[in-house]
């Protein structure tokens, strides 16, 4: 699908789009980004002509899959205008005895926007009619804050009973999340409607492992409507959060098969890890995504990567691909931190709008894990509070499996 590829020497490489993009875009779809490119023209070092410009803004307007036309940061203004801060302020009194649990709400919507769109299907548990995406490759024992979702819900419910829909309350604590791990805020387009079903496959499909490469990387995002930039600052998510070490074992003992470990890790990190996560060992072991700032929402992330410190292999891809166009944007984030947050934000938008129901598509859940009609609470609310506490899982907005 349409992506956008970064060279050396311009942000946008537009010989690279041309190849994918098809000239379709609405004519509205264009100012979520000029920040961006207000951002990259005053940038000396990242020259764009007036040419390039006027297509950079109209491309990175573009929402492939998206359906948007009625999401609106202000949809609640008459009816449950207080819910940005209901949202909150679970989330703030949860973070307080788990930090984790903010790189967790990330991840979730990620996991959810990427499956059939952001819907709330991956909150759904199984029922007789449903197969839930909660026990997929990628979200089997890893996923966490279901029972934080299922308390702001309560909290929202008790405000504005049928009003707020759990994939709006995803999109939220996404936003919240960032915010309160000292990273950027944005205004967060509302609206959404939630699924009345689930697609466990496609969940094993879409959800892209911490193995692949950077080719497999970009299809994954391309196949969402996301561009080379998206993933790349999409990725910067694992500035907070933890991973297990089964999710990067590989790398220390046998990489790609090699019998020997990956030569693009730091070897004093290789020996770090190799320390906690042994050989033929359990692999549920957590470290720090980040291994400088681990709790805090910065550019460190980026510079990681610069000095082989990346922790996942899609982490490290992003600069350790010889001749990759992600180096540049990489680099980019390492010197500018507005910039990435700039981007982070315009990205977390846009991957947020992907497939969403609007109007009178779906429904509005009174409780999030289960379809109208059929819920039971003992059920669910015991289920999503297992993902929540379990200690071994990870944060990052790259698929572990």
């Amino acid at each position: 699908m349409k992506h956008v590829a970064v060279s050396q020497h311009e942000f946008v490489d537009m010989r690279y789009w041309s190849a994918y993009f098809k000239g379709t875009t609405s004519a509205g779809s264009c100012t979520s980004n000029k920040l961006i490119i207000q951002n990259r023209k005053m940038m000396s070092s990242l020259p764009l002509t007036v040419a390039a410009l006027c297509c950079v803004v109209f491309v990175l307007g573009a929402l492939p899959f998206s359906s948007d036309a009625q999401l609106d940061p202000s949809f609640y203004k008459d009816n449950c205008s207080n819910v940005h801060s209901i949202v909150r302020e679970v989330i703030r009194n949860v973070s307080k005895s788990d930090p984790r649990i903010l790189a967790s709400l990330i991840r979730l919507h990620f996991h959810d926007c990427f499956v059939q769109g952001c819907d709330a299907s991956i909150l759904l548990n199984d029922t007789s009619t449903i197969v839930s995406e909660q026990s997929a490759g990628p979200n089997n024992n890893s996923i966490r804050g279901l029972d934080v979702v299922n308390q702001i819900k309560t909290a929202v419910e008790n405000a504005c009973p049928g009003i707020v829909s759990c994939a709006d309350i995803l999109a939220l604590a996404a936003e919240i999340s960032s915010v309160l791990a000292h990273g950027p805020d944005w205004k967060v387009p509302l609206g959404r409607r939630d699924s009345l079903t689930a697609n466990r496959t496609l969940a094993n499909q879409n959800l892209p492992p911490p193995t692949f490469n950077l080719t497999q990387l970009k299809s994954a995002f391309a196949n969402q409507g996301l561009n080379t930039t998206d993933l790349v600052a999409l990725s910067g998510a694992h500035t907070i959060g933890r991973a297990k070490c089964s999710t990067f074992i590989g790398r220390l003992y046998n990489f790609s098969n090699t019998g020997n470990p990956d030569p693009t890790l730091n070897t004093t990190l290789l020996q770090t890890l190799q320390a906690l996560c042994p050989n033929g060992g359990p692999g549920t072991n957590l470290t720090n995504l980040d291994l400088t700032t681990p709790d805090t929402f910065d550019n460190n992330y980026y510079s990681n990567l610069q000095s082989q410190n990346g922790l996942l292999q899609t982490d490290q891809e992003l600069f350790s691909t010889s001749g990759a166009d992600t180096i540049a944007i990489v680099n980019s984030f390492i010197n500018n931190q507005t910039l990435f947050y700039e981007n982070f934000k315009a990205s977390m938008i846009k991957m947020s709008k992907i497939g969403v129901l609007t109007g009178s598509q779906g429904e509005i859940r009174a409780q999030c894990n289960f379809v109208n009609g059929n819920s039971s609470s003992s059920t669910s609310f015991g289920l999503a509070t297992a993902a929540t506490k379990e200690s071994s899982s990870e944060d990052g907005i790259v698929s572990s499996i």
